[in-house]
């Protein structure tokens, strides 16, 4: 299937939008509570959509919703936050950044797709964007952290092969919101077993939780499944580059952050590593 720009440019806005998680939760939510703000992330947002499709899943679509679900929200949400709170944010993100090449492995072995050359070249070209954008050069290792941020990855990468792989009869919409819902009940349990009562509420913290929910969870995770219907794995992973690089930008713009030469070349091979694999899709034959 070749991917029309509009599809590229739509799916693109989820990945962009996620990129402003980290200046949402720091300036406008209470610290401490990634279990917590995940659920509240993804639940209501899961429901709200559900009560709107007005349809639930059957038969062999409840397990694999339940293992897409666990895969894409309730895993790879608890591994992010575990590894961004154990890593300063340039090796999380940097980590989180081999998502596209281990995309373009799982494609081949569960979707029979042909791993090219020019895929793989884009995959270790976004990690190195990726790498220049955000790194710095004391930053501090930790093991944990470092075996989270590989499993989130990986649990990203299998959630967004296999939604490739199961297209259920159904739109995007009540895909995304089987999906949230799931997520977020399985995730409810373990946040109300490891984390405290949140504290009381304020404008701020329901203005942040609005927008994780209703925009960064409900809008971009259906544009996100709509793009992995209809485009390649391996360009919808490689689009996940686009996060880091609008933190960065937003940081700049909203936080007064520095904005390097290195930096700027670093958002520049993340675009020039997007543009090939969108390349290697259209010599697919």
């Amino acid at each position: 299937m070749k991917a029309s720009s509009s599809d590229l440019l739509i799916t693109a806005l989820a990945p962009a939008i996620w990129g402003s998680t980290y200046i949402a939760t720091t300036q406008f939510l209470p610290p401490g509570y990634p279990l917590t703000v995940a659920v509240l992330r993804a639940l209501p947002a899961g429901l709200l959509l559900l009560l709107f499709v007005r349809r639930l899943p059957w038969g062999i679509w409840w397990l694999r919703v339940s293992i897409l679900g666990t895969l894409n929200i309730s895993f790879f949400l608890s591994l992010l936050f575990v590894s961004a709170y154990r890593l300063p944010g340039g090796i999380a993100a940097t980590i989180g950044a081999v998502q596209p090449l281990m995309v373009v492995l799982l494609a081949r072995l569960l979707l029979g797709n042909p791993i090219r050359f020019l895929s793989v070249l884009a995959a270790l070209a976004g990690l190195s964007g990726v790498a220049l954008l955000v790194m710095t050069p004391n930053a501090a290792l930790d093991p944990l952290g470092i075996a989270a941020g590989l499993a989130g990855a990986a649990c990203m990468a299998l959630g967004t092969v296999l939604s490739r792989r199961w297209q259920p009869p159904v739109s995007p919409l009540a895909f995304t919101a089987w999906q949230l819902t799931v997520g977020g009940v399985f995730l409810l349990p373990v946040a109300l077993y490891l984390e405290p009562a949140l504290p009381p509420v304020t404008t701020m913290n329901i203005l942040g939780f609005a927008w994780l929910s209703l925009i960064g969870a409900a809008l971009t995770y259906m544009l996100w499944f709509r793009g992995i219907a209809r485009l390649d794995s391996a360009v919808v992973s490689s689009l996940t580059l686009l996060s880091p690089m609008v933190a960065m930008l937003l940081g700049w713009i909203f936080l007064h952050q520095t904005l390097s030469a290195i930096q700027i070349a670093g958002a520049a091979l993340v675009i020039i590593a997007i543009e090939f694999n969108r390349r290697a899709q259209l010599r697919r034959p």
